[in-house]
Parts: C-alpha cells; structure tokens; sequence
C-alpha cells in the first residue's frame, strides 16, 4: 500500500490530545510553545465537551477553570444523553435488534467523545452484550484500546489485546488483524519489549492502515528504532535497509535515514551525529520518554559490539577516532558496558589497547550448565537441611 503520509487528519483527535498534554508536562519544551500548546487543548476540550477533564487539568493548574464554561459543558452534556437515551427507549420499543446495538453504541461514543472513561467502557460493554457479529465486537475492542492509549493504562490495553486475540479465534478478517499487530506493537514499545514491537510492526509494513494511531511515518520511525536494536546484521539489511515500503518514507523524518544506513554501513562518526539528532525526537515522544534513557544504552550496545566484531584487538585511539569522540569518552563508556556485561572485551589502561574475548556459543552454553547445576546442588542441600530438622 502506499505511503499514506500527511494522513494526520485521520489521527484519532483524543490521541492527538494526549500528546499536546504530554508536551505540556515536558520539561523540555519551552514556554513560548506552551502557551501554543495550552490554547489547542482548551480548543479540543471546549469543542468535545470534556468537562471532565477539563476541571482535572484546572486542578492540576494547567490549565485556569472557568466555572461557567464548565457548568455549560456539564449542561450540555446532560442534554445530549437524555436524547441519546431516548433513542435508546425508542429501538428497544419500535424497532430491531441491530438499531438497539446502534443506539447503544452512540451512547458508548459520545462518552469516548467527552472523555468519560469508567462510563465509556461500561457502555462499550452494555453494547458488546448485544453484539453478534466477530467483526463489529472487533471494533469495540479497538475503541477500547484507544482509551487505554489515551490514558496510558497499560492494563486495560493488555487485557484488551487478550480479548482481540481470542475473538479472532472465532473468526475475523485480516485487515482488523493487521490492525491490531500495530496496535499490539504500540503496547509493547510503551512497555520495553522493543523485539516484539519490531516483529509486529515489520510484519505490518506493507499492511498499513492504522492512522488512526499515528501517521505513517511516525510508524516508520518506531519501526526503525525498534529493529535496530532487536535484529541481527543480515535481518536489518534484509527487513529495514533495502525495504522498499521504509525506503519511500524514511527521508521524511529527521536524522533517520543517516542514522540508519550508517549504523549498518560501520560509518560510526556519522552515525553519532544522526544519533543525537534523534534524540530530541525520542525525549519528545509520550510513548518512547519514559525508556529514553535505556533506548540510548541499548543502541550504544549495538554499535560498540559491531564495531569490536571487526578485531582480536583494537587501540582505544582507534576507537575513539572511528567514533569522533576522545579516548577518555571511550573509556568511561566502555568501562561501564564492560562492567554491566554488555560487552565481551577487556580494557588494557596501560597500552591504551582494547582485548575482545567474545564467547562463543557453545562456551556459553556450558557456562550456563555450569551456573544452573551449582544453583540446583545449593537448592537441593538446603532442602537437605529442612528436611534433617
């Protein structure tokens, strides 16, 4: 399918949302674009009626609550459900089966709208009762997962995406599966699991079509982030750096480009460079933040092994040159690797060299015996013990 850039406009507006609030809760981003960033979230409160959260974020000192704004949000709000219950009444008495679900539904949307969670996913569930068919139950469950992004409440999402799984086994279509892997891979970059989300979102490259959720390079650029820390050399050359679908987008943001060919093309001063342009955009993003500082590990992990691949040993010099920083960078970071276990090589100080000792896999392996073996012995004399008593 086609890139499908510029579809923003399609981006649920409540996610949309979450992201200016977030930006207003990073320290950051500066005041002048808060002030932008405070007016476009009163405009979507005023405009959906989120009376609700409305009087949360003037509670939080966010934003300054005017009392009869909210009072005509509240009185509107009253309005509209009586007429929506009304309709309600009205199916159930004259008409069939699918007018009462869709009267129930609309219901369940206009509290999505305004931003009434607890009721939302009560009547969500009110309607999925007098649901039948896999498909539209389907929806449901992704309206669900919209709250659950919305509100970053992981639980709801993971229970949800349990739901999903299961009703597909009564049936679906491929395109709400395609779907839900994006939405899955979503949960799973949110949660650390950056190899599950890199397998989701490969594998929904080429089957695109949750705008929804972000734009189209917006998913991209997770999906970069996420393969180059989970995939081996020949699967990132394979998947990500000759993939036509991310070759046709990945000019459009920032850095990415040069931040992924270098990696794989060893071109390691440019890669730092496309590396800390990046980072501003991984701080700024609400579902990347809170793992930004394991993420840097992580890829600085990725490119000191590939570069310590190359030799039985290597002058820290060299090293240093190759990354455009200085020989006392490259100490402290290695030394904090090494000591971490993320790195197979010594540091010799005194000849300035680095010693790689790579273990191979059947050592490690043997290692492993070894380890387990031991941690059974102590179990089994301790149980020994007890049992003498």
């Amino acid at each position: 399918m086609d890139g499908g850039v510029g579809e923003e406009g399609k981006q649920q507006p409540h996610l949309v949302l979450a992201h200016k609030l977030f930006l207003l809760s990073h320290p950051d981003v500066d005041d002048l674009a808060k002030v932008d960033l405070r007016a476009d979230v009163l405009a979507a409160v005023k405009s959906d009626d989120m009376a609700s959260l409305y009087e949360s974020l003037g509670a939080g000192g966010v934003l300054e609550t005017d009392a009869a704004l909210l009072a005509e949000m509240r009185g509107r709000i009253e309005e509209e459900i009586r007429k929506l219950d009304e309709k309600i009444a009205d199916a159930e008495e004259n008409l069939g089966e699918s007018e009462v679900r869709e009267a129930h539904l609309a219901k369940s949307l206009y509290f999505i709208r305004v931003g009434e969670k607890e009721k939302a996913l009560e009547q969500l569930k009110v309607t999925e009762g007098k649901t039948v068919a896999v498909g539209q139950k389907m929806d449901l469950v992704f309206h669900t997962l919209q709250i659950g992004f919305f509100y970053m409440d992981f639980d709801l999402i993971s229970k949800s995406i349990d739901k999903a799984k299961k009703l597909f086994e009564e049936g679906g279509d491929w395109e709400r599966k395609n779907r839900l892997k994006v939405y899955e891979g979503l949960y799973c970059m949110a949660t650390r699991n950056f190899k599950k989300a890199a397998s989701l979102f490969l594998d929904s490259i080429s089957t695109f079509t949750t705008y929804e959720l972000f734009p189209y390079d917006t998913f991209i650029f997770y999906t970069v982030l996420t393969s180059v820390i989970s995939l081996d050399r020949v699967s990132l050359k394979a998947k990500v750096v000759d993939a036509p679908e991310i070759l046709a987008v990945i000019g459009k943001v920032p850095h990415l480009s040069e931040f992924l060919n270098s990696l794989y093309n060893c071109q390691y001063k440019s890669f730092f460079a496309a590396f800390s342009g990046l980072t501003e955009q991984i701080k700024l993003d609400r579902y990347l933040q809170p793992h930004f500082r394991y993420y840097m590990r992580e890829v600085r992990t990725v490119v000191y092994s590939q570069f310590l691949e190359s030799y039985k040993s290597v002058t820290m010099e060299a090293m240093a040159s190759a990354f455009g920083v200085t020989v006392d960078f490259i100490d402290l970071e290695l030394s904090r690797f090494i000591a971490a276990g993320k790195l197979h090589c010594k540091i010799d100080k005194v000849a300035g060299v680095l010693e790689t000792n790579r273990p191979d896999a059947r050592n490690a392996f043997y290692q492993a015996t070894i380890k387990q073996g031991d941690f059974l012995l102590n179990r089994i004399q301790k149980l020994s013990r007890v049992i003498d008593l």
